[in-house]
């Protein structure tokens, strides 16, 4: 069946997942923060080596989306100026339980009648909760980060010269 692909996948290619570039662990996980953000992740976790953002998707009334993005940056050898970005996109799926308690009201003459008080115990459950693992969406991230790297870079170069203004 499908569950034995899956498994069998476990160890497989680590291109989707991982991508080098020509910066520090500090500048790439600042250029990953400003890429989630810029796709409407909200940021739960974000320093020099780690970034954890979140973004919620509404398919319809019934189901409800998250995907988390977990992002680790990791300098590469000592003096080579590069560092590894692994990142890594959980999608869970929530799906509206709906709890169908009705509460019975006798009314003289007509017998009872029954209200649905379903609304006020509706919720949300997780049904299911799986690393995405599709090329084009870590492709997408990762040219995003590339993008904002530029402007990090142009940040830091900035902070240099002015920190060097003065200590002269």
């Amino acid at each position: 069946g499908k569950t034995a692909v899956m498994h069998k996948d476990e160890f497989g290619t680590a291109d989707m997942f991982t991508y080098s570039f020509p910066s520090s662990d500090k500048e790439g996980c600042e250029a990953s923060r400003r890429a989630l953000l810029s796709q409407g992740y909200i940021i739960s976790d974000a320093n020099d080596n780690n970034v954890k953002g979140r973004r919620k998707f509404q398919s319809d009334d019934e189901t409800h989306v998250e995907i988390e993005f977990n992002v680790v940056c990791a300098p590469n050898s000592k003096g080579s100026n590069s560092t590894t970005i692994f990142t890594n996109a959980v999608r869970d799926r929530y799906a509206l339980k709906k709890n169908s308690s009705s509460a019975s009201l006798g009314v003289g003459g007509i017998g009872s009648i029954s209200l649905p008080f379903g609304a006020s115990n509706d919720s949300m459950v997780k049904v299911a909760s799986e690393t995405i693992a599709d090329a084009k969406l870590y492709g997408r991230f990762f040219d995003l980060v590339e993008r904002y790297l530029d402007d990090v870079k142009k940040t830091d170069e900035a902070e240099t010269v002015r920190s060097e203004e003065h200590t002269s």
